[in-house]
C-alpha cells in the first residue's frame, strides 16, 4: 500500500471516530434533581425546568448540590467561566443541536474596541483589559492560533531567555505575525525559588496582567471573527470531589487543565463523549524543575495544560468515546510523584477515545520517592483509541522538543500490576511514538494487537526496564516488526511505514 493511500485509510477512519463522538446522543440516568442552565436563563430561577434555566457557571459552583443530582447545559449554547464540582454530581447536556460549549474566558476578543495600538510601526497591539496569563490565542475557531514569547525574570526584570544579558522588550522580540506576550510582575513570591529567596512574579488564577500581540494587517479585533485566549484557569475543577461525571459537553480554549482531579484517592471520574480542545500553555512558575530546560537554574520558565488530569491516588477513573485535540501538554494522564506517601492508582481505563495533536496523547507516571515502596498502579486498560500526530500541535513551541510521544511513561519506578495497551491505533509522531519505561521487567504493560503507523528512518520508541539495562530505543525501519516482537513481545501488531 502506497504512503498516501495508508494516510487516507486512517485518516476516514479518525473521520469517522470523530463524527460519532461530536453526533452523540445524550443518555443519562440522574437519580435526584435536574438542573437546567441556558444562555437565556436567570441565575435567580430554581433551575430545576428548561423554562425555568440558571444562565451562568458561577451559579453551577456555587449552588449547593445533592449526591445524584444532575447539571444539563443547553446544547447550541456557549458559556465561560469554570466549574467547581460537587461530588456525586453529573454534568451533561440537553435539547438539540451541538455539544454545549464551554469557555475558558470571559469574553471573546474579537472587538476592534478591546485593542489599541501601542506601537504602529511594529504593528503591536494591547488588550485595553486586563486578562489572567494565557497559554495561546485562537482565531477563528483554530484556523490560525499564535506563538507566545516567554523572557526569564531574573534580578528584578524580564531579562530575553536566549541572552539574559539583553532586557526583554516585546516590540523587539516579536518576529513573527501573532507572536503575542503576557505581562505581570505586580505580585511577587519567592516560593518557587526553592531555598533562593529570590522574587519572582507570581502566576495565579488571581494575576491579572497585560496582553500584547503583533498584528500585521492591523487591529485584530477587525481582521478574526473570534479570538479566544487560553487563561490561567481549569474549566472543570474536580479537585478530591468522587463520583463526577462530565459527559457530551465541548470544553475549549483552558489555559491550565480542562478537567482538573487530585488528592489522596479520586474515586470515581467519569469522561465521556466529550470534545476538548486548544488547551494548556499556561506559565506554572517562573522558576521551574523542568528537568528538560537544557540550562536549569534561576531562568527557567515552566508551562502547563493536560485535557483530562487525575494528580495522586485514584479509583475508577475512566476517560471514553472522547475528542481530544491540540492540548499543550497531555490529552489524559494520571499521575503523581509520591514524597513518602503511599497510593494506589487502581482501575483506570481509555477506551475509544480519538486524541490528535498533543504533545502527549496519553500520560501516565509513578514517580516512587522519599522510601515509598508500596505505591502501585494496577488494572489499566489503553484500548481502541485512535492517537494521531503527536507532537505536531501547537504545544510544540514548548523548549523541550524531544519529548513528545503517543504513550508517554518517562522513566519512573512505574510500579504496575494489570497493565494492558491493546488494539489501540498510534499514527505518526514528531519524535517517539511509545516512551515507556519501568524499574522491574514484570511492571512494563503488556502490548498486544496495535497498528503503528510512522515515518521511515524516524523513532519507534523506547522500552524496557531500568534493572537490566533493557531500555531499547527502536528506529522505525523494515525491521521494526521484528523489533515489536522480540522487544515488547507484542502479538498481533499492523505496521505501516510512510
Amino acid at each position: 500500500m502506497r504512503s498516501c493511500e495508508i494516510i487516507e485509510k486512517f485518516e476516514l477512519l479518525s473521520e469517522i471516530r470523530k463524527r460519532e463522538i461530536l453526533e452523540s446522543k445524550d443518555n443519562l440516568h440522574i437519580i435526584g434533581n435536574t438542573y437546567y442552565v441556558s444562555c437565556d436563563g436567570n441565575d435567580n430561577n430554581d433551575g430545576l425546568t428548561p423554562h425555568t434555566a440558571w444562565a451562568t457557571l458561577d451559579k453551577v459552583s456555587s449552588i449547593k448540590l445533592n449526591k445524584g443530582d444532575g447539571v444539563l447545559f443547553r446544547r447550541g449554547d456557549v458559556f465561560r467561566g469554570c466549574i467547581r464540582t460537587q461530588s456525586s454530581v453529573t454534568y451533561g447536556a440537553y435539547g438539540e443541536g451541538e455539544k454545549p460549549k464551554l469557555y475558558g474566558w470571559d469574553k471573546n476578543l474579537a472587538n476592534p474596541a478591546m485593542w489599541e495600538a501601542v506601537d504602529e510601526d511594529k504593528h503591536v497591539y494591547k488588550l485595553t483589559e486586563k486578562i489572567l496569563d494565557v497559554g495561546t490565542l485562537v482565531f477563528n475557531d483554530g484556523e490560525k492560533h499564535s506563538i507566545k514569547l516567554i523572557p526569564s525574570y531574573k534580578n528584578g526584570k524580564f531579562v530575553c531567555r536566549e541572552n539574559e544579558s539583553k532586557p526583554f522588550v516585546f516590540a523587539n522580540e516579536a518576529k513573527r505575525n501573532l507572536d503575542f506576550y503576557w505581562h505581570f510582575d505586580e505580585v511577587m513570591t519567592v516560593e518557587p525559588s526553592r531555598g533562593e529567596n529570590f522574587p519572582i512574579p507570581s502566576v495565579t488564577d488571581n494575576s491579572l496582567g497585560d496582553l500584547y500581540l503583533r498584528c500585521d494587517e492591523g487591529n485584530p479585533g477587525k481582521i478574526f471573527t473570534s479570538i479566544e485566549a487560553l487563561t490561567h484557569r481549569p474549566m472543570f475543577a474536580v479537585g478530591a470531589n468522587n463520583d463526577v461525571r462530565i459527559d457530551n459537553l465541548c470544553i475549549k480554549y483552558v489555559g491550565t487543565h480542562a478537567i482538573s482531579a487530585g488528592g489522596e484517592c479520586v474515586k470515581g471520574l467519569r469522561v465521556t463523549n466529550c470534545e476538548i480542545g486548544w488547551v494548556g500553555g499556561c506559565i506554572q512558575h517562573y522558576f521551574g524543575t523542568d528537568p528538560n530546560y537544557p540550562q536549569g537554574g534561576r531562568g527557567t520558565v515552566t508551562r502547563f495544560g493536560n485535557g483530562v488530569e487525575i494528580y495522586g491516588g485514584c479509583e475508577n477513573y475512566a476517560v471514553g468515546s472522547c475528542y481530544i485535540h491540540d492540548v499543550y501538554d497531555a490529552g489524559v494522564t494520571h499521575q503523581i510523584t509520591t514524597n513518602g506517601k503511599q497510593y494506589k492508582l487502581s482501575d483506570i481505563s481509555y477506551v475509544n477515545n480519538l486524541i490528535e495533536r498533543c504533545v502527549y496523547s496519553i500520560e501516565y507516571f509513578l514517580d516512587m520517592t522519599e522510601g515509598d515502596v508500596k505505591s502501585v498502579m494496577q488494572n489499566v486498560k489503553i484500548c481502541g483509541n485512535i492517537l494521531k500526530l503527536c507532537g505536531y500541535g501547537w504545544g510544540q513551541q514548548r523548549h523541550n522538543v524531544d519529548t513528545p510521544a503517543h504513550i508517554k511513561g518517562w522513566e519512573y519506578v512505574n510500579r504496575t500490576k494489570g497493565f494492558s495497551i491493546c488494539d489501540n491505533i498510534l499514527d505518526r509522531s514528531a519524535y517517539r511514538m511509545i516512551h515507556i519505561v519501568a524499574d522491574e521487567e514484570n511492571s512494563l504493560p503488556k502490548m498486544c494487537s496495535n497498528t503503528y503507523i510512522q515515518h521511515k528512518g524516524k523513532m519507534f520508541g523506547t522500552y524496557g526496564a531500568t534493572t537490566n539495562c533493557s531500555k531499547n530505543t527502536i528506529m522505525y525501519d523494515e525491521n521494526v516488526s521484528n523489533y515489536l516482537k522480540n522487544t515488547l513481545k507484542s502479538e498481533n501488531d499492523t505496521v505501516y511505514i510512510v
